[in-house]
């Protein structure tokens, strides 16, 4: 296939537990360039067993990187805003990938694995990813992508219970908490984080072993299998931005609300990609002429404003939808919105056009449900 060939009509690449997924009964989509299930039995079903006991979500489309390097620390902190130098063996942090112009590249988590740091990105940004680490690190700093592994992710209030019976010595770890440990005689890497908003685990295993430790772990009765479509629901409810749609090149951390990814020190002594440019925006924040803020919406009635749909003051408009559905956990419909930072005071009444229809809506705080990440006893 020619170089020249547009991405959606580049072929799907196939999960390591493509087979897995089929046989469970996942009905599948294209996601992030992958064949990836969007629900088993049900969204609204999976999405409600998320929160009562534990789902495993396959989100082997992440991308899993590794650099390695004596400086590897200090070279990665030129371009995120976040310090990893501090870092401390087994602790993880979330980052964002900038531009020189405080464009958002990528959000990523970072964690000191000890032998080196390693990285999980975004499935459809990995590619891109690779290439502009490559191209800002030294050659003396080792990238390597593990391709050939599987990341499973068991989310839910049981999900501690379950993976201790599975593999003893994981409810040891905290949020933001890594390890290194052995399953059947199996090496596995588990981190206590995940992106629905609950307790659980994210687990990197070798391709050839992730169907058998899938099997393993819904062979707990606490433990059924979930799509991307409820992963994406309690994403939202927790108030968590997805990239390529809340974030994109265009947006900063500022505007974005995710001023706690920018390390205090290094708001003030610089030295990464984006500095000069986020400094203005914080300075925007201060004078009180930050031109626009992501903020939650609750809205009134049962139908969902979806990503594109605009806000509304009275008649005029004020913001857009960035993503947007029903809450299974609330009952009522809610979004994520960048709107005009006049209107992002918290119980500001504005309203969203849906389907020719303007309905009313209420900046809310996020997370919409709150969040329940073990960070111990």
């Amino acid at each position: 296939m020619s170089d020249d060939t547009p991405e959606d009509e580049m072929p799907l690449a196939n999960l390591p537990l493509d087979a897995w997924h089929r046989e469970h009964g996942a009905r599948m989509v294209p996601f992030a360039g992958y064949e990836m299930p969007i629900q088993y039995e049900g969204i609204v079903a999976e999405h409600t067993w998320t929160r009562e006991s534990a789902s495993l979500f396959d989100v082997s489309h992440m991308g899993q990187l590794a650099l390695k390097g004596d400086n590897a620390a200090h070279e990665l902190e030129k371009l995120l805003p976040g310090a990893i130098s501090n870092l401390k063996p087994g602790k993880m942090r979330y980052s964002l990938l900038l531009t020189e112009a405080g464009g958002i590249l990528d959000d990523l988590m970072v964690t000191n694995t000890g032998p080196h740091l390693a990285l999980v990105v975004n499935g459809a940004c990995k590619w891109d990813d690779i290439a502009h680490l490559r191209e800002h690190l030294p050659d003396d700093i080792t990238l390597t992508h593990f391709d050939d592994f599987a990341l499973l992710a068991l989310q839910g209030p049981k999900a501690g219970a379950v993976l201790e019976d599975l593999i003893p010595g994981t409810a040891e770890l905290t949020f933001m908490t890594a390890g290194l440990f052995e399953w059947d005689g199996t090496h596995v890497w588990v981190s206590r984080a995940g992106y629905t908003g609950e307790d659980g685990f994210e687990i990197s295993i070798h391709e050839k072993r992730a169907a058998d430790l899938a099997d393993a772990l819904v062979a707990d009765d606490r433990v059924k299998p979930a799509g991307l479509g409820a992963r994406d629901s309690l994403r939202l409810e927790a108030g968590l931005p997805l990239y390529g749609h809340d974030l994109t090149i265009k947006t900063d951390p500022v505007s974005a609300d995710l001023s706690f990814a920018l390390s205090k020190k290094r708001r003030t002594e610089g030295g990464y990609h984006g500095h000069k440019a986020i400094t203005a925006r914080l300075a925007e924040v201060e004078d009180g002429t930050l031109a626009q803020k992501r903020v939650g919406l609750v809205l009134e009635g049962r139908m969902p404003a979806r990503e594109g749909a605009e806000v509304f003051a009275s008649d005029q408009k004020v913001g857009t939808v960035t993503s947007g559905g029903f809450s299974p956990t609330l009952g009522v419909p809610i979004a994520m919105a960048y709107v005009d930072a006049a209107h992002a005071a918290e119980g500001t009444e504005l309203e969203c056009e849906v389907r020719g229809r303007r309905l009313p809506a209420k900046v809310s705080p996020m997370p919409f449900v709150p969040h329940r990440y073990y960070r111990g006893s």
